[in-house]
């Protein structure tokens, strides 16, 4: 006897939410969607309902799948919009935005007086990962909820729960300050190695045989040399999650110098006009302090 899916609505058709949303679709999962601009749930009008509002599509959802900018937006659209009280007893919020742990708590708490679970899910893996359904996903939830979310998490990549509720979110966090300051080392590498006349495409050829190997070279240094900044992750949103990481440091009593450098450097990248450049667009900022562009002429290599 086949399982029945459970019907699932969407809030958040953006960068993230429309490769996500498809691969549920293609999975057989019924969904309800919702976006701020309805033309964006156009494509798979044939294929899903598209609600007006987010009570609307969260009213007969066994399952709520939130994908949004940030914490304002996610308390705007599940809480403020009366998303939350129009939940049925016995749903689940999975939220997979990037927010801070204590957002997450308080959402928790607000979907327990209700009775419906709750699952904080950020995700790592860009719009790539989503595409080919390979998300990295660090759940914080019971471990019922968390069993509960694991057939919608399969079809969009890789889940490991990390722990209670906002565990997720801690989760993240970590992995958005190795990112952050991996892009800027990166940056950092790629443009002292050009200025010094040696071919940055070679270095990073080189370099991904070695121990400074990683993702982010292979793919963001690769963006670099092709200049190609079109947004897969867009710098304010990076800009977003180290804030949330000096905050998150601040209230634990850390001191955390290289997340401290690394948002000034973002800051200054959106201040100067590229808040929807890829966050691999950090280099963009590195150029303008320095006055140079990665692949113009150095002086050629010390003999």
């Amino acid at each position: 006897m086949t399982r029945k899916l459970p019907q699932i609505a969407f809030l958040g058709i953006g960068l993230m939410g429309t490769p996500m949303t498809r691969n549920l679709l293609d999975a057989g999962f019924p969904m309800t969607l919702w976006n701020r601009t309805t033309s964006k749930c156009e494509p798979f009008a044939s294929e899903a309902t598209v609600a007006d509002a987010p009570a609307d599509a969260v009213r007969s959802a066994d399952v709520v799948i939130t994908m949004l900018e940030n914490s304002d937006v996610v308390e705007q659209v599940l809480v403020a919009s009366g998303a939350m009280e129009a939940l049925k007893p016995g749903a689940l919020v999975i939220d997979m935005s990037s927010v801070q742990p204590s957002v997450a708590r308080c959402h928790a708490a607000l979907a327990a007086e209700k009775g419906v679970g709750y699952v904080d899910a950020p995700v790592s893996g860009g719009t790539l990962g989503a595409q080919e359904a390979r998300l990295s996903i660090m759940a914080g939830g019971s471990e019922d909820d968390v069993s509960r979310a694991r057939p919608v998490f399969e079809v969009l990549g890789k889940c490991t729960r990390i722990g209670p509720v906002g565990a997720g979110q801690l989760a993240k966090l970590a992995n958005q300050a190795i990112v952050g300051i991996t892009i800027g080392a990166v940056s950092e590498a790629l443009l002292l190695a050009a200025k010094g006349g040696a071919d940055p495409a070679a270095v990073r050829e080189a370099l991904m045989g070695g121990f400074a190997g990683s993702r982010i070279l292979e793919l963001h240094g690769q963006r670099m040399i092709d200049r190609d900044f079109a947004p897969g992750a867009p710098a304010r949103i990076q800009l977003k999650d180290l804030r949330m990481i000096l905050d998150e440091a601040r209230a634990e009593g850390l001191t955390l110098p290289l997340s401290q450098q690394v948002h000034n450097e973002y800051l200054s990248l959106v201040a100067n006009g590229h808040s929807d450049a890829d966050h691999s667009g950090l280099l963009l900022e590195l150029e303008h302090i320095n006055g140079t562009r990665l692949g113009a002429t150095g002086p050629g290599p010390k003999e």
